[in-house]
């Protein structure tokens, strides 16, 4: 037994339990309280870790824990930043990317030298060097963004590709000028350097996304899947290192490689995020806090001088680049004020860069004190530079990216769908309902949280408490996977001597507009190839349905290819089911390949002309010789075939021949047949768009 004398609470806290209970007490109040006042959360921890930080009330030291957990926080950050990017949008904003990382970098670097020498009166080195301290900024704002949904705005994904282009020559500069310092710049330094990098970037890029892809196709527990993604975010970090460059480039190219593999809807990135938000990132902003010394702002006129010019150069350079880049390329202000806020806060490369350039002594003057390369005013001042922009950032950023945020929901249209959709998954075997759950958030609209409906039914024969016990946890399955993407899951049980009777039932009740499904279990496909099941509901039910043979993770997907009958697009579903495809380039990031006559892509691609997205078209028209398709399929794409009733206008008798082929040569990959919505064949049947 403890007693409460042998607890020790002198200051600061050496207690391992008080320490984190006060940590994650101002964790869950500081959004609270701040809320209220309108002032981001994220400014609010930095200025609750200067409070409780050694030169605050000294509550806690910014010991080694702290350090390790912001440090975390930070890749964290960078992380997140390369993982929720749009792919396709990213390569189509690279030249965007590269003016605006060019415009962020080279104007700090002007305005910084310029003043640094002329007002400063700092060396030419140490002038330099300070400029790079406003070329970078960190992403701090981003949490902002992600939460308001809007990551996948254009300006989100100029200055997100910007800050690796300004962060990367930023920290070159660095590395550059302290060894011109140390004297340490000779050629073997610059070929060193040069070729570490590439190799760094190649290996990161190249190999990561391969090793990513084989684990995740083989390890399936959710816990090994997150701890692996962890790893790898500091094993880039590391080779960044290696490489002679700092951590957060690591860690924000560990992002783009895995992006791919980990899909928006994924209750991966779920947890990715959670975990994130919750414990790292809110740790980072403490640890910032924490450097903040107010004394020094009291006691020394210089160090209140550097940091104002500091503050001044910085953000104005900053909002400079920010404006060119607005007028550049013609973007809204709401989205200039998202890329202000994200680019004007300094925090992590900055941090870097003091410190390394504080330890740089370049000789000692008369009464042998040691000259740095930065001196304590420059340091100083550079924690203050921190607070002041960090604080302008939140702002700024909340401020545009809320009013992004009520542009993108206010859209009438896409809002009607989104409640009209209604999503079915009927689940029968365990083993499956993971992956049936997964392509139903895949194929889902964006707002559509509570449209989706899992489905067990029993036949009445067959009700003893074994099968009941089995079947709710089949569904349990089905609610747990979605939950973990915050999406919600309406669980439904039926008893029916005919399992298509019950599925068409569910479908009139709930209005459902989409039904995805399993397809049955047996090795090879039968020529009644859909199972009796499904051939029943296919013939009552008047919805869009897919059927899905999962034969390796969603995520794990490179390409989708889309095969499209001729005349299909003359189908009352094929809008739809068009749009819930597309659906998949947005929440996946995969390429998309459509094959079909001219006349069908011609709607496909007006249908998709503003879907961000990577997609391409090919002209096939030939379903009597199917195997010619079959020859661009690789190991891991995904096989998506838009089919026809037979009384439908795009049927073919060549689709009687699609078993026989799936059988021979489609085993190994997953596939998907999807029956759009066909116009009514019998009076009284209703049917959905």
């Amino acid at each position: 037994m403890i007693l409460l004398s042998m607890i020790d609470f002198s200051l600061p806290l050496t207690d391992p339990v008080l320490k984190f209970l006060l940590i994650l007490l101002i964790i869950l109040a500081a959004p609270l309280l701040l809320n209220k006042l309108k002032v981001p959360h994220l400014l609010g921890l930095i200025i609750a870790g200067a409070i409780i930080g050694p030169n605050g009330f000294n509550l806690v030291l910014r010991d080694s824990s702290i350090i390790l957990s912001g440090t975390a926080g930070l890749l964290y950050i960078m992380f997140l930043a390369g993982l929720e990017i749009d792919m396709s949008d990213f390569k189509k904003n690279s030249g965007r990317s590269l003016v605006f990382g060019l415009y962020t970098f080279i104007i700090p670097m002007i305005l910084g030298t310029v003043v640094s020498i002329w007002i400063l009166n700092f060396s030419t080195l140490t002038s330099i060097l300070l400029a790079s301290m406003f070329a970078s900024h960190t992403l701090i704002a981003y949490p902002i963004i992600s939460k308001l949904g809007i990551s996948k705005n254009n300006a989100v994904s100029i200055t997100v590709g910007g800050t690796m282009i300004t962060d990367t020559l930023a920290l070159l500069v660095l590395t550059i000028i302290v060894g011109i310092a140390t004297g340490n710049a000779d050629q073997t330094f610059w070929i060193r350097l040069s070729i570490s990098v590439i190799i760094f970037a190649l290996f990161v890029l190249l190999v990561f996304p391969f090793i990513g892809r084989f684990f995740f196709k083989r390890v399936h527990d959710n816990i090994s899947q997150y701890i692996f993604v962890l790893s790898m975010v500091f094993f880039g970090a590391f080779l960044a290192q290696l490489a002679g460059m700092e951590a957060i480039i690591g860690s924000f190219l560990a992002g783009l490689a895995l992006n791919r593999l980990i899909p928006q809807t994924s209750p991966l990135m779920n947890r990715i995020e959670f975990v994130g938000n919750a414990i790292f990132i809110p740790f980072f902003l403490l640890g910032v806090g924490m450097l903040i010394d107010y004394r020094a702002f009291f006691t020394s006129f210089e160090t209140i001088k550097v940091g104002v010019i500091m503050i001044i150069v910085a953000t104005a350079a900053k909002y400079a680049a920010a404006w060119l880049t607005q007028k550049t390329f013609r973007l809204s202000v709401d989205q200039r004020s998202v890329i202000f806020g994200l680019s004007n806060a300094q925090a992590a490369a900055t941090l870097a860069a003091v410190m390394i350039g504080y330890n740089v002594i370049l000789g000692t003057d008369p009464d042998g004190a040691p000259i740095r390369l930065l001196n304590e005013s420059v340091l100083n001042g550079t924690i203050l530079m921190i607070l002041v922009t960090c604080t302008i950032a939140s702002f700024s950023a909340q401020k545009g990216a809320h009013n992004l945020a009520i542009k993108e929901t206010t859209d009438g249209d896409k809002k009607k769908e989104n409640q009209n959709e209604h999503i079915l998954i009927p689940v029968s075997n365990e083993e499956t309902v993971e992956e049936l759950v997964n392509l139903s958030l895949a194929i889902k609209s964006k707002n559509n949280t509570n449209g989706l409906y899992a489905l067990k039914v029993i036949d009445n024969n067959n009700t003893d408490d074994n099968t009941v016990k089995i079947s709710q946890q089949i569904l349990q399955k089905a609610v747990s996977t979605a939950a973990a993407t915050d999406t919600f899951i309406k669980s439904l049980l039926r008893y029916d001597l005919s399992i298509a009777n019950a599925i068409t039932s569910v479908i009139k009740e709930r209005e459902i507009t989409d039904m995805v499904m399993g397809l049955h279990k047996e090795k090879d496909i039968p020529a009644a190839f859909l199972g009796h099941i499904v051939e029943g509901v296919l013939h009552k039910s008047s919805v869009n349905i897919f059927i899905y043979k999962p034969a390796q993770p969603l995520s794990t997907v490179k390409r989708h290819i889309v095969l499209i009958p001729e005349s299909a697009e003359k189908e009352v579903g094929f809008i739809s089911t068009i749009n819930r495809v597309s659906n998949i380039i947005q929440n996946t990031g995969a390429k998309i390949v459509f094959y079909g006559s001219e006349g069908s892509l011609a709607v496909v691609k007006k249908l998709l002309k503003k879907t961000p997205g990577e997609t391409s078209y090919i002209t096939f028209n030939e379903w009597d010789d199917f195997l010619i398709v079959f020859r661009d399929i690789k190991t891991d794409d995904n096989l998506w075939i838009i089919l026809s009733r037979k009384e439908g206008i795009s049927y073919t008798p060549a689709m009687s021949r699609i078993p026989g082929y799936l059988n021979k040569y489609f085993q190994s990959n997953s596939f998907v047949l999807c029956y759009p919505i066909q116009a009514a064949i019998n009076e009284g049947t209703r049917y959905f768009t």
